[in-house]
């Protein structure tokens, strides 16, 4: 029987012994004091292992078979409800059944209690077969973990410090919900005029005299949006602009009445109908004065709403490596029988040079995704510890909580890089396979379409590429220029490991490094030299101020974002081979993988440098007469 985690020996490895699990498994199981819990990590991981096999073989056959039906089928709108195609209701019953959908959840709240890091090995697997199925379930589990992780992030979460338990949690029923497949959730964020400028939205929540809020507007794209648990973020100080503004609420989209019937609370508009997902329900949602909880504090959602995306995201990267696996699978499989003059094309050359690429980069990325998930959860857990087994004045708890920092600053750092690329190269990956199947690439019958329409989304949504690329630019930058000695400390190691490490292939790592850097010290440079040939433009009283504080993103850093995406490129590429490096010294035989990788990146990121340090100014200039012109026209 066919299974996709038995016949991927890379997802296999980091089961096996690619990452250190001994930390997460420790948090996760409570250093094995949990009454019925794992005994031991070796039977975690044993357990964990059975369920990825599990998943494998349920993704390959029975949702694999059911994808293209699920395409042409498509969803509809009914009686005011959204409605899937049979063959998707039909595997979410068997998901049900397999209890899929508390993966990550603890037991005491009726999950099966693994670590997210094999929670995203199952979205990988399941996206391999079809993504529709994974992006729906993604919101089953995805979001009763983070009304989870809201109700200890706001304190509504109590534990039981000798048993190790969680004994109660604000959002329970919901949870318990979800858990049992009755129910679902969506992330409602994106409205008609407001997309990736959060500062713009205008859905509004407002409270009465009793302290009820009430959320009124439109959202729109929600992914699963025909679901139960809407996690709505909206403003609460009009006279608050921007981002401080907002709030995050829980609102329940409907209410099963006891005679059967539904009463809807906030209305489905519309399903879209779009370029692929077709399986997928895409609403826009109506909210008119609908009861809602709020969150945290008023004034956090910009805050919980990043919480939620970030684990989102990286739930991106693995569906993404998915949708890379699959189209690699379907154009190898297919070049190994399709024979042309006289041999099966995958012995061409042009040929056998898009498999090994296609091959390698899946590699380079999946080793991305992995230490960013394992990185994003152990910032997680740990906080989730700290927060639930310390005193909050205590300096166990501050020790706890600085701990989870580090995690998150490197998750944080790795996870737009992620994002990033490995959605990018799914479109590109699936566009390689449509090209090596050629004619039949192009038709409807063989699915190498439908990859390429379903990647699409992928730089899309749960912020676009070009958001992504800003943030990892903007994170770069402010640490340089918030530690500008320490940054010059990481040019000069990199510099003097390039020349002088004994590990040829650690010279090589070092030099892309040494290109990264000095490619971040470059646009630093411009950014500082473009602010001062601007301060003639005032009084030389007020040049400290202007030059140290009187900092306009939008206006001084236009050099740095006009190259955010080819400084984003150099820095996966550096970060999967820093990576890569890592794993070959503790196991010899992934050597082969890092050599791959750095044949390719090297000429790439060569070329990315020149392009940095020597475009952008004719198109600057454009811009600025540009807008120039419209504000001396008044517009």
């Amino acid at each position: 029987m066919a299974n996709y985690f038995d016949d991927n020996e890379d997802l296999q490895f980091y089961m096996d012994r690619g990452l250190d699990w001994a930390p997460i498994v420790g948090l996760v199981e409570q250093d094995f004091r949990i009454p019925g819990g794992y005994t031991s990590l070796e039977e975690a991981r044993a357990a964990y292992r059975d369920i990825l096999g599990m998943v494998g073989e349920f993704a390959a056959e029975q949702v694999a078979p059911r994808s293209m039906a699920i395409d042409a089928k498509g969803v509809h709108l009914k009686d005011g409800e959204g409605h899937l195609a049979p063959e998707t209701d039909a595997l979410f019953e068997q998901i049900k059944g397999l209890d899929l959908h508390g993966l990550a959840l603890p037991r005491e709240l009726g999950g099966i209690g693994c670590p997210a890091v094999v929670h995203f090995m199952v979205c990988e697997l399941l996206a391999r077969a079809d993504n529709v199925v994974m992006t729906h379930y993604n919101f089953y589990s995805g979001i009763a973990l983070m009304l989870l992780l809201y109700s200890v992030h706001e304190g509504t979460t109590t534990f039981d410090r000798e048993q190790r338990v969680i004994t109660g949690t604000r959002f329970q029923p919901e949870i318990a919900e979800i858990l049992r497949g009755d129910a679902w959730g969506s992330m409602d964020i994106t409205e008609p005029d407001a997309g990736s400028d959060m500062a713009a939205l205008k859905a509004r929540a407002e409270q009465d005299e009793q302290g009820n809020w009430y959320i009124t507007g439109q959202k729109i794209f929600l992914t699963s949006g025909h679901g139960k648990h809407h996690i709505v973020i909206a403003r609460t100080e009009p006279d608050k602009p921007g981002l401080g503004g907002l709030s995050l609420f829980h609102v329940p989209a409907y209410e099963d009445m006891p005679d059967g019937t539904r009463r809807r609370i906030a209305v489905i508009d519309r399903l879209e109908e779009k370029l692929g997902h077709h399986g997928s329900a895409t609403a826009a949602v109506s909210f008119d004065r609908a009861p809602g909880r709020l969150i945290g504090k008023r004034g956090e959602g910009f805050q919980l709403m990043l919480l939620l995306m970030n684990n989102a995201r990286v739930g991106v990267g693995f569906e993404s490596i998915g949708a890379c696996e699959a189209a690699y699978r379907k154009a190898k499989a297919y070049a190994a029988e399709r024979r042309s003059m006289g041999k099966t094309i995958d012995r061409h050359e042009m040929i056998a040079d898009f498999l090994d690429e296609m091959q390698t980069e899946i590699l380079g990325l999946r080793a991305l995704a992995m230490q960013c998930a394992y990185h994003e959860e152990l910032h997680q857990r740990t906080k989730m510890q700290g927060l639930l087994d310390t005193d909050p004045d205590s300096l166990e708890r501050a020790r706890v909580l600085k701990q989870a920092k580090r995690h998150a600053n490197r998750a944080r750092r790795l996870t737009p890089l992620l994002k990033y690329i490995a959605s990018e190269k799914a479109v590109e990956m699936s566009r390689k396979c449509i090209q090596i199947l050629g004619g039949a690439g192009y038709i409807r019958e063989y699915g190498a379409e439908k990859l390429l329409r379903d990647a699409m989304v992928l730089p899309i949504y749960e912020g676009t590429s070009q958001i992504q690329a800003l943030m990892a630019m903007k994170d770069a930058m402010s640490g340089i220029m918030r530690n500008p000695q320490r940054f010059l400390t990481r040019v000069a190691q990199a510099r003097w490991r390039s020349l002088s490490a004994l590990d040829a292939l650690e010279r090589r790592v070092a030099r892309l490094t040494s290109l990264t850097l000095a490619a971040q010290q470059h646009l630093i440079q411009r950014t500082a030299a473009d602010k001062l040939r601007g301060l003639g433009k005032h009084k030389i009283t007020e040049w400290s101020k202007e030059f140290f504080q009187n900092w306009d993103p939008k206006r001084d850093f236009s050099y740095a974002m006009l190259h955010a995406e080819r400084l984003t490129r150099l820095m996966a590429d550096t970060a999967i081979v820093e990576i890569l490096l890592e794993q070959s010294r503790k196991h010899p035989e992934r050597r082969s993988i890092l050599e791959r990788w750095l044949e390719r990146a090297e000429p790439r990121c060569n070329a990315l440098y020149e392009e940095i340090t020597t475009r952008g100014d004719r198109l600057l200039a454009q811009l600025r007469d540009q807008q120039e012109d419209e504000a001396a026209s008044g517009r």
